[in-house]
């Protein structure tokens, strides 16, 4: 369980350092550049972790599926980005296949 934890704060610190990222202006604002660092270098040291014992597949997909849903919602929210229909239903079939794959499959047993 507490390898989904670490997974969980993977996500968020990559969520945090992309957003940073946008923020940062081309690595010229200070601040938001230490965070886009210490943000992924925290991301992947806990993905590091989750690797220990989640396959890498099943990792990646969590990752990559929750991290776009994050990021969306911040940039809609943080820099009033704009999604179309076709985007949140192409967001929410990276979600079910998230979720078809971690319910149903046997790749993410482990």
């Amino acid at each position: 369980m507490k390898n989904w934890l670490f997974l969980a704060i993977a996500i968020v610190s990559e969520t945090i350092a992309t957003s940073a990222l946008k923020a940062s202006d081309g690595f010229t604002r200070l601040w938001p550049s230490v965070a886009v660092v210490a943000g992924y270098g925290i991301a992947f040291y806990f993905l590091s972790l989750t690797l220990r014992t989640i396959p890498v597949g099943v990792a990646y997909a969590v990752w990559s599926g929750v991290g776009i849903m994050l990021i969306s919602l911040v940039g809609w929210i943080l820099y009033g980005q704009k999604l179309d229909a076709a985007a949140i239903a192409g967001m929410g079939l990276i979600v079910a296949g998230v979720v078809v794959m971690n319910v149903f499959s046997k790749s993410a047993a482990h």
